[in-house]
């Protein structure tokens, strides 16, 4: 999916959870694994389910950061295993995020604050190699050119992962 279309769209969702949740009902949340939660919520016939954890750690030398996080989302029945991270700055003007789970590497786009992959293959790679690992160290540049470097523990991704994919129905 082109850049700013899959931007679009995920940032229709963050505002449906902002604006629309509360109307349908607060997002049900479905546990704490390990450093992930897990919330799913129902919007009107259709389903939204997202894994989401912060980093145990974030290194650069920045004076002021908003809150860093990876999502992994779904909305039944086109978009499964949708995989976003959130810099809490704005991204260089087209860089790149480079993703390490436990010695490989992916690369992720960038557009505003959030990094994604370049297709759902590449979501498909990032959430199997997330399942299998230990670590996923988040390394990116700011608009200011601001080296970060955020770590995350996967302990418990596979579990968030089950429960999210149970609660949309995924397979």
């Amino acid at each position: 999916m082109q850049g700013w279309v899959r931007n679009i769209i995920g940032g229709a969702v963050v505002l449906q959870l902002v604006v629309a949740a509360p109307a349908a009902g607060a997002p049900k949340r479905l546990g704490t694994f390990g450093a992930c939660d897990d919330t799913a919520t129902t919007e009107k016939k259709s389903r939204l389910c997202y894994l989401h954890g912060a980093p145990k750690s974030s290194k650069g030398k920045y004076t002021r950061r908003d809150a860093t996080f990876v999502q992994i989302t779904h909305r039944p029945p086109k978009t499964r295993g949708e995989v976003s991270i959130t810099a809490g700055y704005t991204y260089k003007k087209d860089s790149e995020v480079e993703v390490e789970i436990d010695g490989t590497k992916f690369e992720m786009f960038t557009n505003n604050d959030t990094a994604w992959s370049r297709d759902t293959d590449g979501d498909a790679a990032l959430v199997k190699a997330m399942r299998a690992g230990q670590t996923m160290i988040v390394r990116g540049t700011s608009a200011r050119g601001t080296l970060t470097a955020d770590t995350y523990s996967l302990g418990g991704f596979t579990a968030g992962h089950e429960a999210i994919n149970k609660a949309c129905g995924v397979k």
